[in-house]
């Protein structure tokens, strides 16, 4: 039997899914839990591209209440949650992408599987997510945080600092080795270009105008190349010594990066998909390519509990410090259109009252 919740909550709601989507932020009802899920009272919530891109419609149908990186504290719990250890009252949490997975198939039963489930929930897209006061989430997919770093810096890990991370494990390049990062001034770009001079790579952080590579540059960035301006593959090839960089991860949700990016690699080079283009706009290279240079193509999704256990702590010990724009939820409508037109580095982080 469900726990009915009581009371209302603030969340910054959407209307209108597609090109003239807009968010209004109004009080809605604290939702209620089922047996097996617990009610997080939120602190804050990032605001990832993926929102923007649910908000327009390009990836199918959403729920009215966005978001997937939320902090706070457990303040309910189904009545069959006691036999989770980890989930107790008040414990700090996380609230990511996944709300659950099918947990029996066979995507779900490889190892770091079931974030590719076919037949997963995820917190905005099936189920309300983290643009709100509260939010309902499966007692199995709490994912505990620590309590040192402060909330700002902890809620753009949950998908984006994660999904950079496990990005640059599969991309399978080793310390010394040059890796492009397109889209480096934005959200994941700036905790990309942290992560990866953690783990000793070389970077070279590809974006558009001053501010970015100002940001880019005090992030630890190698080299950056701005795309407005020349020949981008061709300073990218010279940066790397001649031969081509030995990963590429596109962040950046354009078809563009995307086939620079292919042009960017040398031989044995790894292309990571990360950013999710406009429908129309694609990856579009000749087969012999990828045979003649063996380059690889792969997609990244989030990561694994493990994954974000490591990510964390490269944020608990003071080695990535995301960078973060702290403001209200009320400003959502606001930061959306800032974020459509590129204007936005680093995160932003918004803030819940209660």
């Amino acid at each position: 039997m469900a726990q009915t919740g009581s009371g209302t909550q603030t969340a910054a709601v959407l209307f209108n899914q597609g090109s003239d989507f807009k968010f209004i932020v109004q009080n809605i009802p604290i939702p209620t839990i089922e047996p097996s899920e617990v009610l997080v009272q939120l602190s804050v919530t990032g605001l990832c591209h993926s929102d923007l891109v649910l908000a327009q419609g390009l990836v199918g149908a959403c729920r009215s209440v966005l978001g997937h990186e939320g902090v706070g504290r457990i303040v309910a719990l189904g009545s069959a949650v006691s036999s989770y250890s980890s989930v107790t009252l008040n414990s700090r949490v996380g609230v990511g992408w996944l709300h659950d997975t099918c947990g029996s198939c066979s995507i779900c039963l490889r190892e770091s599987g079931r974030r590719h489930c076919l037949a997963q929930r995820n917190h905005g897209r099936h189920v309300d997510g983290t643009f709100a006061g509260y939010v309902v989430v499966n007692a199995a997919f709490v994912q505990p945080l620590p309590e040192g770093p402060p909330d700002e810096f902890l809620a753009p890990i949950l998908c984006g600092g994660l999904t950079v991370y496990t990005a640059l494990k599969r991309c399978g390049a080793r310390a010394g080795q040059w890796i492009v990062l397109l889209g480096a001034g934005g959200g994941l770009g700036t905790l990309g270009i942290q992560y990866a001079k953690a783990m000793g790579l070389l970077v070279i952080a590809v974006d558009g105008g001053k501010e970015k590579e100002a940001v880019a540059t005090k992030l630890g960035a190698d080299v950056y190349v701005d795309f407005t301006e020349g020949d981008v593959v061709a300073k990218v090839k010279e940066a790397s010594g001649g031969d081509g960089a030995s990963a590429a991860l596109v962040l950046a949700g354009s078809g563009r990066a995307y086939n620079e990016a292919i042009e960017m690699l040398g031989a044995f080079g790894t292309l990571v998909a990360v950013g999710i283009p406009k429908p129309g706009e694609s990856l579009e290279v000749h087969p012999l390519k990828l045979i003649d240079l063996g380059i690889q193509v792969t997609g990244s999704l989030t990561g694994s509990l493990t994954d974000l256990n490591e990510a964390v702590a490269f944020v608990e010990r003071g080695i990535v410090k995301p960078l973060v724009e702290v403001r209200s939820l009320e400003q959502l409508p606001l930061i959306a259109k800032e974020m459509e037109e590129g204007k936005i580095s680093g995160k932003v982080v918004l803030k819940h009252r209660h």
